[in-house]
């Protein structure tokens, strides 16, 4: 079954972009004009993802990205941000706000792909049972559950995947590299702060365990069980 990606989208030469690619690629595209239309076809079928816009006309991104996480939660539906608001403080709260993922404008449509592709890649890595256990943080893979001290806490997409690859290796430097490799599928090429972006994220969200993951000056980053 083709996966299927929502685009929501009111500049059409970017929305007809978009659709002329993925659809391409092999997925099935559907694209929206405003946050609404996408809601109401939302009702009676939920894609794997969503190409989100910040700036739309009425409702904005961020007020159909809430109803996401609280109308659709259980669904497992990830969602790019594509926006023309750039710096790290717009990139910080998308995430904040449940996105999984954050492209500024304008962006190159291969990037995009990479990141679509990424996102929406299978993973069979672990059997349905299994569970990383590192102390007072759990790992349940087949619900993607992070609990801290038995407490269930939310994680995007990507902070799962990249805390589960740190507690995979626990004990061992992973590199920058390979945490854009494996969790990005894609390298970046310039200056980027994505990866430290999601463990400033992750480590507020692991408290009191945020020292369990260290920074390793130029290299990248260790999971340390144990480190509180």
């Amino acid at each position: 079954m083709n996966k299927i990606v929502y685009s929501i989208e009111d500049d059409e030469n970017l929305r007809s972009l978009i659709n002329y690619t993925l659809q391409r690629e092999g997925y099935e595209i559907q694209s929206f004009e405003s946050a609404e239309e996408c809601l109401e076809v939302l009702k009676d079928r939920q894609p794997h993802l969503i190409l989100l816009d910040l700036m739309l006309p009425n409702m904005t991104g961020y007020d159909f990205l809430k109803i996401i996480r609280q109308d659709y939660s259980k669904s497992g539906i990830k969602v790019i941000i594509l926006t023309a608001k750039s710096g790290e403080f717009n990139t910080v709260y998308g995430l904040n706000a449940g996105a999984d993922d954050y492209i500024t404008k304008p962006f190159s449509i291969l990037e995009l792909l990479a990141r679509v592709e990424a996102h929406l890649r299978d993973n069979t890595a672990f059997n349905n049972n299994d569970i990383l256990d590192c102390g007072g943080i759990k790992l349940q893979i087949q619900n993607r559950e992070v609990l801290v001290d038995d407490k269930p806490i939310r994680f995007t997409y990507l902070e799962f995947e990249l805390l589960k690859l740190l507690m995979k290796k626990s004990g061992t430097v992973v590199t920058r590299e390979e945490i854009l490799t494996e969790i990005w599928g894609y390298e970046y090429y310039g200056e980027n702060r994505t990866i430290d972006i999601h463990i400033k994220n992750i480590r507020a969200k692991l408290d009191p365990y945020a020292e369990n993951i260290v920074s390793v000056r130029g290299v990248g980053y260790i999971f340390k069980a144990g480190a509180k």
